[in-house]
C-alpha cells in the first residue's frame, strides 16, 4: 500500500486507512493482497477550483491499473463460456435452490413483492449499464435500501421475462452519519479477468476484528467506483475501491441486515463459500483459469462451476421503485382525453 508523507491514520471497524490532510488514499491491492484488511479503500482525488472533483482520465483506472488485453495466441486458447437453454438453465436453477437451503443457514425466503421489485430494479440497472443478458446466468442483486439489506441471487433469461429467485440472506452495505463511510453506490460491477480478486488471511486489525472473515474468504474485487460521502450532506462523491466479502465472524456478522460498512458489501461466511464454491460469478475467472495459474491458484480446487455462472452484481436500491407509477401515468393519459369528450 502506498503510504503518503505525514499520514493521518484512522482505525475503523476491519479497515486501516491512511490519508493526508484528513483525505484517505490507497493503491491497487496486488494480485496476492490477501493481507489487506481494509473494506472499502478510498482514493486519492484532486479538486478543481471550485472545490469539484476531477475525474481520473478514461483510458486508466485511478489507480494506475490498465485493463490487460491478452496477447491473441492467450485469448485463442480460452474455452468457451458455457450455454444451456432456459429449460437446462431452470433446473440448474432448482439444484442450486436446494443446495442454497443446505449450505446457507441463514437463508431466508423472497416474497412475490421483493422478487417483482428485485427483478424490475435489476432489469433497469442493466439497461443503464448496457449490460445484455445474452445467456441463462446468475446475477447477484444487492438492495441497499437501508430498511431492506438483503441480497438474491437470481438466474436472468434471455428472452424471458419470468427471472427465478435461487437464495437470499442478509447483507450489510455502506453506511450514513460516520467520517469516511460511504454509501455504495447502484449499478452493474462485474467480476472480469481485468481484476484478480483475492482471498482473506484471516487476521485481525488493532480493534481486533477480521474485517475479511477468517482465512481462506474469497474477496471479490470490483475497481474504484465513484460512492456518495455518507458523513456529508452535500452527499459530494469520492471514489472507493468496491468490494464483496465476508466480515468478522464474531462481532459483525450477527449485525448483517443493517447499513454497517464504509461502502463494500459485507455477506454472510456460508454465503461466501457458497458463491466461491459454485462459481457463481466466475464465468471469465474460470475461462483464464485454463490458461493462467494466477486465476486458478485463486479459485478453489474443489470447486463445482455451475453452467448459469454469470460475472455481475447488481445493486439496486428498493426505496426507489414505485410499482404503480407506470399504471398510475397511464391512467391519467387515458383519463385525459375522456375528460374532455364529456366536456365537448
Amino acid at each position: 500500500m502506498f503510504v503518503p508523507r505525514h499520514p493521518t491514520v484512522w482505525a475503523m471497524a476491519g479497515s486501516l486507512l491512511l490519508a493526508p490532510g484528513g483525505l484517505a488514499a490507497a493503491q491497487t491491492p496486488a494480485p496476492d493482497a490477501a493481507s489487506q484488511t481494509e473494506e472499502s479503500r478510498p482514493e486519492k482525488s484532486s479538486t478543481q477550483g471550485n472545490g469539484a472533483q476531477t475525474p481520473a482520465p478514461t483510458q486508466e483506472a485511478p489507480d494506475g491499473h490498465v485493463p490487460y488485453t491478452p496477447p491473441p495466441e492467450e485469448a485463442a486458447q480460452l474455452p468457451p463460456m458455457p450455454v444451456v437453454d432456459n429449460e437446462e438453465a431452470r433446473k440448474e436453477a432448482d439444484g442450486l435452490t436446494r443446495d442454497f437451503r443446505h449450505e446457507v443457514p441463514v437463508a431466508l425466503k423472497v416474497s412475490t413483492a421483493r422478487k417483482t421489485a428485485w427483478i424490475a430494479l435489476a432489469r433497469q440497472q442493466l439497461e443503464q449499464a448496457g449490460y445484455v443478458i445474452d445467456r441463462p446466468q446468475v446475477l447477484v442483486v444487492v438492495d441497499r435500501n437501508p430498511s431492506v439489506q438483503r441480497l438474491c441471487l437470481i438466474l436472468a433469461l434471455p428472452n424471458d421475462p419470468d427471472w427465478q429467485v435461487i437464495g437470499s440472506t442478509k447483507v450489510s452495505t455502506g453506511t450514513t452519519g460516520r467520517k469516511y463511510y460511504y454509501i455504495t453506490p447502484t449499478g452493474v460491477f462485474t467480476n472480469t479477468a481485468d481484476r484478480l480478486g483475492y482471498r482473506a488471511l484471516g487476521t485481525k486489525n488493532e480493534n481486533g476484528i477480521r474485517g475479511n472473515g477468517i482465512k481462506g474468504m474469497r474477496v471479490w474485487d470490483f475497481g474504484w467506483q465513484w460512492a456518495e460521502k455518507g458523513w456529508l450532506p452535500s452527499r459530494e462523491k469520492g471514489q472507493i475501491r468496491l468490494e464483496m466479502h465476508a466480515t468478522d465472524p464474531v462481532y459483525l456478522e450477527q449485525r448483517l441486515g443493517h447499513t454497517a460498512s464504509e461502502g463494500c458489501i459485507r455477506i454472510p461466511a456460508s454465503l461466501n463459500v457458497f458463491i466461491d464454491k459454485h462459481g457463481l460469478i466466475d464465468a471469465e475467472y474460470e475461462q483464464w483459469a485454463a490458461v493462467d495459474m494466477r486465476f486458478k491458484a485463486l479459485l478453489r480446487p474443489d470447486r463445482k462451476p455451475t453452467a448459469i455462472s454469470g460475472v455481475a452484481v447488481v445493486v439496486v436500491d428498493s426505496a426507489d421503485y414505485h410499482p404503480d407509477s407506470d399504471k398510475t401515468a397511464a391512467l391519467k393519459e387515458n383519463a385525459g382525453p375522456s375528460k374532455l369528450a364529456a366536456r365537448g
